[in-house]
């Protein structure tokens, strides 16, 4: 009998996300971490911080037996970049947005996939010159943006089936229609009714943040939605 999704945190099963040994990926048991408390907004109009975010705090995630998957070059890079700087920032290459980074995070790592730039979606620069567009680091523009440009395809919480692995995943606190919080699928356990799906983001520090924790324990009531990225 399927499990219902909110009692299904912390279920193992087949784990496809993970480290890469000679080309295929092997899932380790890790850490979740998150700050309590998350506050991201849709507002764009954020102040520029020039030092790092602190680490956040561990919480433990089940351990799993390693599965090896095959993994693309592009998404492989873009999870590199996400486990590399998930905590650390890269403040060398980009700027931050001050409590609301989590778009940018998103953003910059979809360019460490292979993603261009174009003229809705771009930042410059790094420090108090730090320039970007409004879907480079809001959720609710970025969610408008990848609609219009059709470089992704909606995915509902009910679809988690087709999510995969570097996919993007939103999520509306309130339910008010707009977006709240932007993250990257890190990793994806389990099939059918009992999948479980993690992920890496910035402002609520991350690397394997559960979905189901994010919208049961921290933000009950909220919805999860996803970008399938071709």
């Amino acid at each position: 009998m399927a499990v219902a999704r909110p009692a299904r945190i912390g279920v193992v099963a087949l784990v496809l996300g993970g480290i890469v040994v000679g080309g295929v990926a092997l899932a380790t048991s890790t850490n979740d971490r998150g700050t309590s408390g998350q506050t991201a907004s849709t507002d764009a109009a954020a102040s520029v911080a020039t030092t790092a975010a602190p680490e956040a705090d561990t919480r433990e995630t089940p351990t799993a037996t390693a599965a090896p998957v095959e993994m693309d070059a592009n998404v492989q890079a873009q999870l590199d970049y996400a486990l590399t700087y998930w905590s650390d920032y890269n403040t060398d290459e980009y700027g931050v947005v001050d409590g609301n980074d989590c778009v940018n995070f998103t953003s910059q790592s979809l360019v460490a996939r292979g993603w261009a730039m174009d003229e809705d979606w771009y930042t410059s620069g790094t420090g108090s010159d730090f320039d970007f567009s409004s879907p480079w680091v809001s959720s609710t523009a970025f969610m408008n943006y990848l609609a219009d440009s059709g470089r992704a395809t909606a995915l509902t919480d009910d679809q988690r089936d087709q999510v995969k692995l570097g996919d993007v995943v939103q999520f509306d606190w309130d339910n008010s229609g707009d977006r709240d919080h932007t993250a990257i699928v890190s990793r994806i356990e389990g099939s059918g009714d009992d999948i479980v799906i993690y992920y890496a983001g910035h402002t609520d520090d991350s690397d394997y943040l559960s979905v189901d924790f994010a919208i049961t324990e921290k933000h009950p009531g909220g919805t999860a939605y996803y970008w399938s990225i071709p």
